[in-house]
């Protein structure tokens, strides 16, 4: 973990996270892209805890895969190529926490995004499974075509999540040029909350 003041929303969704994994535990990454949350992920948990990362694109899944034998991470983490709101298919277990980045894949077909109907089917499915203490972040950019209406969804979707079972969080970079992303942040409550 870096030290110092996270400077864009990737590194505070990072930040939000470490503060709720604990070594052992099991983690989603739903949009793997480039592996970066992936690998950020299977680190905290370590080498008892599990990693479940998943994408649509075979270049995504190539990246990653790449990187975590770089790293030496690799027996942490099942790869899954499917679409993320199928992900009720491949959760085995309790979750402790998982991460989106949404919108296109760095360096690749940026007509391929990340929507707002597949996003949400994921948040539901994920969120059902997430433990009392969880967390699930939201890194949202707006500077693609869809990238407003999928905030926008999402952001209407998170507001009707009830306060009694869910703490939502919405933050910005303001300062930022051109479109700064979006972090949404939604913990589950803890019964004793």
């Amino acid at each position: 973990m870096k030290s110092g003041w996270p400077k864009n929303a990737v590194e505070m969704a990072h930040v939000l996270i470490h503060t709720v994994v604990e070594q052992g535990d099991f983690v989603v990454d739903a949009t793997c892209g480039n592996g970066k949350d992936t690998v950020f992920l299977a680190r905290l948990v370590g080498e008892k805890g599990k990693v479940l990362a998943i994408d649509v694109q075979p270049l995504a899944m190539e990246r990653t895969k790449s990187l975590l034998q770089k790293e030496g991470l690799g027996s942490r983490v099942t790869l899954v190529r499917d679409d993320h709101s199928l992900i009720r298919h491949y959760l085995r277990e309790p979750v402790k926490a998982a991460m989106f980045n949404l919108g296109y894949l760095p360096g690749g077909d940026k007509r391929v995004v990340t929507r707002p109907e597949t996003t949400i089917a994921a948040m539901r499915e994920i969120l059902s499974a997430v433990v009392p203490g969880g967390l699930v972040t939201v890194v949202a950019y707006t500077g693609h075509p869809g990238g407003v209406e999928e905030l926008e969804a999402l952001l209407s979707y998170v507001r009707g999540l009830p306060q009694h079972e869910f703490s939502v969080m919405q933050s910005c970079y303001i300062n930022q040029v051109h479109h700064p992303p979006q972090l949404i942040a939604v913990g589950k409550n803890r019964g004793d909350t």
